[in-house]
Formats: C-alpha cells, structure tokens, sequence
C-alpha cells in the first residue's frame, strides 16, 4: 500500500506504518503538505533521448510537402488520429487522444533549442543545462529552479530522478538523489552507478559539507524505513493504470509511487532512449511506432495512476532535436532541428497545438533540411516554472535568456 495524505489525516501515521515513532521529516512532509502556504504542485519531466522525429509524432497531414518529401515513412493521412483538421497524431499514440479530447494534453510544434548543433551530446548538455550554446554552465536548469525556489516541506526527496546516475539536468548546488529502484532501494546521489541504498547515503552525507545534506540524513534514513514499511514491492497502480513492461513505464510507474507516498516530491525527471533511427525508422509499424506506443502507454497509465493527484501535476516532454523534413536514402531521417513537445496535466489548457507553424516549403525549412524553430524550449519550461510552480526567478533558471511572461503561450490556466 502507499502512504498517502489521506491515510495520514484519516488514521493516523501510527496506523499506517505500525511503529511507535514517527520520523520527524514525515511528519513535517504530511502536514506540510496541506499546511497553509504550502505547494502540492508538482513539475514532471521527460527526456526523448536520440532526437525524435517530430514529424512523424505530431504529423501536419494537411501538408502536402510533407508527404511529397518522405514517400516511404510517411503516415497515410487516413491512419492519422486527427486533431484540428492540419495536425494529427502517429497511430501509436492512440493513447494519448483521450488526454487531448478531455483538455488535459496540449502539444507545442516547432519547439526545441535554438542552438544548431547536430551532435546528440552537445544539444542533450545544452537543454538539460538550459544554456544553449554556453559549454561552461555548471548546473541544470531543474536544480536552478530548486536553488531559486524555498519549498515549504522540508524533503530530500523535493527532486528526484528515476535513473541509475543524477542526470546533468538535476545537477547543481541544490540537493536531488537518483532513485534506480524504489522496489529495491537503489538510490544514487550523484555516483555514476547505482548503490545499495544504505552506502550511498552514507557516503552522501558523510563526504558532503553541506549542513542542509547533513541535517536530513538521519530523516532520510527514517524516510525509507518509512516507505519500506508501506510495503512497495506489493504496490498496485490504480485501476486502468496500466504500464507496459520495460524501463520507461517501470520508472513512471516508480515516480508515481514516490508522489502518492507523500514524500514531498516536487520535481520528478526520468528519460526514455530510442529515438535516432537513421535506418528503417518505419511509418505505421516500425522502430518509430515501437517506442512511440511504449511512451505513450508508460505517460497515459501515470496519469491515471496519480488520480486526484494528477490536478496539480504537470508532465512536460522535450527531445534534443527534431530530424530532416525529407527521409534519407535508408528510409530514416537524419538529424534535424525543431520538434514538438507534449504538455499534460490538470492545469493544462489542452486540446490545442500551440507555437507557429512554419511550414515545410523548401524556403521556409531551416538550412533547407528541417523544420525550422519558432519556439524555444525555455519558453515553454518558463512558464510551467513560473506559473505553475511559483517561481518567479526565470533569470536564474535560464540566464541570459529574455523569458518574459508576456511573452508566454498561455497553455496553462
């Protein structure tokens, strides 16, 4: 079972957990959580790792050049899902239109970094660091948002990823731990491998200077009593929850497991590999079509595992880059430049495609090969950051970069 808010406010924490203690960091994260002031809101990211093609996921059927320029892994406009008449999702996010048909599910095209590089490694470090272009930034954008941001609930586990290793995204001054396995209490901080949970927290907090590390350590340690106590390798996801076998929807399934635990989760990042098919890359069926349905089985199955939960969630997706506007002479796509990303979540004004289209003429492509940008990434992050999450420091999450609120999409209400 998971502990919940609820169980904590209706039998009392010595009922749920059956111990004669209550941990101090739990019992501040339960009543912080509803104490006046404090935030339930909760930001989610997910990175397509390998540069996914943006065409082919969101595809502008109503284009005629988009079909004249991939003849052999185009989507036929009839097997499209339809949205607005022009766009269209792949059929293997079937179980995405639901999300868009209840307004949950917005969708930003011609979305990514505006930096040009083609190498996966530079443009992941530059979207994950939100410096695009700028090699010497030392932290990530989603450990900035923490830095910047006080949180009433006093919890190690405010960030987290779900991952082997602490991703560049979640690096910085501010505290966050890696969670391999919740099942089996894997957590990193920051090591390059994953390591029983006991040893890495020693190591953590023992080597560290940082008095904030070393005064959770011991709540820490009581914190996984804790969650061990509720028994997670018997966690059962909430009916229609339903995660596809494999690492993606494991880790969604794990992230929703720490959120409904009450653990004061904040900001929660995982990844999903798969997406740079030079070769083959399919049209209906296909290596695309594979991973498309196991992303978006794994997103659709945690958003109703989160039930109520899912109100003040927000799950934003981003890829490194798109890939070229034609196919190439293996029937894949080579590396492009903008993409789309996906939006969810309760406060989402979903049910629409935001962002200018640019079209897909020759003259309107970027470099004549790709889809050309129309808008930056740390725009759409800005404003989950912002109006979401209720941090008005944008000029530290993103130096350098004019994220003004006017200058917003407007995709959340």
């Amino acid at each position: 079972m998971s502990i919940t808010r609820r169980a904590f406010m209706k039998g009392g924490a010595m009922a749920v957990v059956g111990t004669a203690a209550i941990p101090s960091f739990l019992t501040r994260a339960a009543w912080g959580a509803v104490a006046p002031g404090a935030s339930n809101k909760r930001l989610v990211v997910i990175f397509q790792r390998g540069a996914a093609d943006g065409l082919n996921i969101v595809v502008p059927h109503a284009e005629h050049a988009y079909y004249a320029m991939r003849p052999s892994i185009n989507i036929p406009r009839q097997q499209v899902i339809d949205l607005n008449g022009f766009f269209g999702l792949h059929p293997s996010l079937s179980s995405f239109k639901p999300l868009w048909n209840q307004d949950h599910l917005a969708i930003v095209h011609a979305a990514g970094s505006p930096d040009t590089t083609r190498s996966h490694f530079d443009a992941q470090d530059y979207m994950e660091s939100g410096t695009p272009g700028v090699k010497a930034t030392t932290d990530g954008w989603l450990n900035r948002t923490v830095q910047s941001q006080p949180y009433p609930v006093d919890s190690p586990f405010r960030a987290v990823a779900l991952g082997t290793s602490l991703p560049r995204i979640l690096s910085g001054k501010a505290a966050a731990v890696a969670v391999s396995n919740v099942n089996g209490f894997g957590v990193s901080g920051g090591n390059p491998a994953a390591a029983p949970l006991g040893n890495t927290f020693e190591a953590m907090y023992a080597q560290s200077v940082d008095t904030v590390l070393h005064s959770t350590a011991t709540e820490t340690f009581e914190a996984v009593k804790m969650l061990k106590s509720a028994d997670p390798r018997h966690y059962t996801p909430a009916p229609g929850a339903n995660y596809p076998k494999g690492r993606f929807g494991d880790a969604l399934q794990q992230t929703a497991q720490l959120i409904k635990s009450n653990l004061g989760v904040q900001i929660a990042f995982t990844d999903i590999g798969g997406w740079d098919h030079h070769v083959n890359e399919g049209a209906v069926e296909g290596q695309l079509s594979n991973v498309l349905r196991e992303f978006s089985q794994s997103i659709a199955s945690f958003w109703t595992d989160l039930g109520a939960l899912a109100e003040d969630t927000v799950v934003v997706t981003m890829s490194e880059f798109g890939r070229t506007a034609r196919e190439n002479g293996n029937r894949g796509t080579d590396h492009g430049h903008a993409n789309v990303m996906f939006i969810l979540g309760g406060p989402v004004r979903g049910g629409r495609v935001y962002g200018r289209w640019p079209g897909l003429e020759p003259s309107q492509l970027n470099e004549g090969r790709d889809l050309a940008l129309t808008t930056d990434f740390r725009r759409v992050l800005g404003e989950a950051v912002s109006r979401h999450l209720g941090n008005d420091h944008l000029n530290s999450v993103f130096p350098g970069f004019d994220n003004s609120p006017r200058e917003f999409l407007r995709y959340l209400g």
